[in-house]
């Protein structure tokens, strides 16, 4: 599980240098040396942290995913890493979750307007969730980890306030910097369209969300006897 994990991990590798071009030289002149191209902002190097791991191995072991694709995201490590419903590892990419650090969502924030939720309001509970597409305000069809909180899993919104500054965020190599939603998951835009939205859009996937402050046993209580089955087998 970890060797596939971490050949997972490869396929988020940084962004590539740009090549620079090298002009043709003149026929009467000699060419000027080509300027050195400035390379693009590389995307962070995304590896799988040990809780990552180990929820990993226990859907793919025991099946908890019902044959449907699944998502693990990482909020203390501000990743994601999503899967087929064989467990097959298909790509790993940055997020953004909510300000606040919690795993539960306040009692009623569904129902509220965003304008009415406050900074310790803000988190991106915990847990495994049934993720399936819907309609959000606007119409817009997103993908919902959770409805009654209004947790969806999404792009970068178009009209995003620009002070917040998303997508440099998502390029942060820090991820402290990676918390700036109100409780939603926010993925690359080509991320979304491309493996995402695609892998989801049928029946919907599970999302595992690991927890900030919570022991993760206590969030998955499943672990504990895989633990211990290890433990026996070892």
């Amino acid at each position: 599980m970890q060797s596939f994990l971490l050949a997972l991990a490869a396929l988020a590798s940084t962004v590539p240098a740009a090549k620079a071009e090298h002009p043709k030289p003149h026929a009467t002149r000699p060419a000027k040396a080509p300027r050195a191209a400035k390379a693009p902002p590389a995307a962070p190097v995304i590896l799988p942290s040990e809780s990552e791991l180990r929820v990993a191995e226990w859907v793919a072991t025991s099946g908890d995913n019902h044959a449907l694709p699944y998502a693990i995201v990482d909020k203390l490590g501000a990743s994601i890493f999503l899967f087929d419903g064989k467990g097959k590892p298909l790509g790993a990419a940055p997020v953004l979750i909510g300000v606040a650090l919690g795993d539960e969502a306040t009692p009623g924030i569904g129902s509220k307007n965003l304008a009415e939720i406050g900074p310790a309001e803000k988190t991106t509970p915990s847990g495994r969730f049934l993720a399936k597409f819907g309609i959000a305000f606007g119409h817009e069809r997103i993908l919902w980890v959770d409805y009654a909180t209004s947790v969806a899993l999404h792009a970068i919104p178009p009209g995003a306030n620009p002070k917040e500054r998303r997508r440099q965020r998502m390029l942060s190599p820090t991820p402290e910097d990676h918390r700036i939603t109100f409780g939603c998951i926010n993925v690359p835009t080509a991320f979304y369209g491309k493996s995402v939205r695609p892998l989801f859009q049928r029946k919907g996937g599970y999302v595992y969300v690991l927890p900030d402050t919570k022991p993760i046993e206590e969030v998955f209580p499943r672990l504990r006897v895989q633990a211990l089955a290890d433990g026996s087998t070892s």
